[in-house]
């Protein structure tokens, strides 16, 4: 089944999509992958979740890439003697270290190394931003804060702490647990919660050891900070805008997006666009008309991929909420002006031999008006590079590595075909020709482009590039 766009669907699965069946419409629907959020599902549930959806893969004659998101640290205030306390405006409220029923005045805060970060003048955000505190002063026990904007606060309720760069990793000791679960699944990408720094993506690094792509999530200031380095070490990056909407004013929220959406297209690193994207559709069968424009953007940038949260995993229309999203890609992806933006914000070439072979690649199928690109890749890498230069020619990936090809299938405008590798150059056309016939992108007596790497087989060696005809 080819898919009618570039941009590709993340749907998330849940309550709503956790069978066969859901999950197959959902497929059918427009997601080209699939998210386990690992907050929700246990690892008994996620290996299920894995078998079901390689099964599907298996149906359909397609890969499926398989997003595993681990939960990574929470912070919780502790519990309230009457379940809530009412904080009023200007009043003074601590957090505590004592383990002690919460009052009007103050509540334990369960996390001791928070006391030893924090500072004076550092804000806090409690319940998903709705009520803020500024510290005043800090001792061993105490942070004593004055409530900026007040409200109910109701036990176990979440806290960030925006300007506080905190001394514990993105992982900890359940997804690290996770993490090895999720590798041993053979899922396809990692994403890692609540990322601060690139020490962060190193530690992850180091466990899955090559094995899973690992994409960080971007919600947290400090890491938007070291954002270059941050993409540098990831596989890809999240612009997880929910978060770091509550961790950061939400009328800034837009600019970073655009901002890291650009950086990572550079850097030739797939970007997803998530969070809230078509919520109202969690009760409506239809979205606002803003939620089709946020959509509509992040297609605009030349994001990789959209995601779907609860929409699809917890909402009475997921497949509604799928082929809405997919219908506004393809509507979009037909705009005159979405070439010219993709066009206008074409990155320069790295130096190297598969950054100047795709870029040449491109050049060529569109001065020429061809049919299709095909690049053999044997990691992934050269499809990615191709896929960095958003050509508005259709690319097919051609890898002998199954796991290469479903970890592609998040990256913007790539159509994996799993095949063996050509032993010769008159086997590498004649692949690339009946992959490209099979899949609807040309017919005989129509033109294609071709990169690979000689010898055949070899990785990191892209260095022909071969155009060629379809015979009758």
């Amino acid at each position: 089944m080819r898919r009618q766009r570039c941009v590709k669907v993340l749907a998330t699965l849940g309550p709503s999509s956790n069978d066969y069946d859901q999950i197959k419409s959902l497929y059918d629907c427009g997601a080209d992958c699939f998210r386990i959020n690992m907050s929700h599902a246990p690892i008994d549930e996620m290996n299920r979740l894995v078998s079901v959806i390689r099964q599907i893969e298996h149906d359909v004659s397609r890969p499926i890439s398989i997003l595993v998101d681990l939960q990574g640290p929470k912070y919780r205030v502790g519990e309230f003697e009457k379940e809530s306390a009412s904080l009023a405006n200007g009043s003074q409220f601590s957090l505590m270290k004592e383990k002690l029923p919460g009052t009007s005045e103050a509540v334990h805060l369960p996390h001791p190394e928070v006391f030893d970060a924090i500072k004076e003048g550092h804000e806090l955000l409690l319940d998903d931003g709705k009520l803020k505190l500024k510290v005043t002063s800090v001792t061993k026990t105490h942070i004593h804060t004055s409530v900026i904007v007040g409200g109910v606060l109701k036990s176990r309720k979440g806290v960030s702490f925006p300007d506080t760069v905190l001394p514990i990793g993105a992982l900890t000791d359940i997804d690290r647990k996770n993490l090895k679960a999720a590798v041993a699944a053979k899922a396809d990408w990692i994403a890692l919660s609540f990322v601060q720094r690139p020490s962060d993506v190193e530690e992850a690094i180091k466990l899955c050891k090559g094995k899973v792509g690992i994409l960080s999530k971007i919600e947290k200031p400090s890491a938007v900070q070291d954002i270059e380095e941050i993409i540098e070490l990831s596989d890809a990056i999240m612009v997880a805008r929910g978060d770091l909407g509550v961790e950061m004013p939400v009328y800034k929220v837009p600019g970073v997006q655009k901002r890291l959406v650009r950086m990572a297209q550079r850097a030739g690193k797939p970007v997803v666009v998530a969070t809230q994207m078509l919520e109202s559709m969690i009760t409506s069968p239809v979205p606002t008309r803003a939620e089709v424009s946020d959509v509509a953007t992040a297609v605009f940038e030349g994001a990789d991929a959209i995601m779907l949260s609860a929409e699809s995993a917890a909402g009475d229309f997921p497949n509604e909420a799928v082929s809405m999203m997919n219908s506004i890609a393809e509507s979009i992806e037909k705009d005159p002006l979405h070439r010219q933006i993709l066009t206008s914000q074409q990155a320069e070439p790295e130096a190297t031999g598969a950054d100047a072979i795709s870029q040449a690649a491109r050049s060529v199928a569109e001065t020429l008006g061809l049919n299709a690109i095909v690049c053999y890749t044997s990691s992934g890498g050269t499809g990615m590079r191709m896929a960095r230069e958003r050509p508005q020619t259709p690319i097919l990936a051609m890898t002998p590595c199954i796991h290469a090809a479903r970890r592609l299938t998040l990256v913007w405008g790539l159509h994996t075909v799993v095949t063996s590798d050509a032993i010769s150059e008159t086997d590498m056309v004649e692949k690339a020709c009946k992959a490209v016939t099979e899949g609807g992108f040309a017919s005989p007596g129509e033109r294609i482009i071709i990169t690979a790497g000689v010898p055949f087989g070899t990785p990191g060696t892209t260095n022909l590039l071969r155009i060629a005809y379809i015979g009758g």
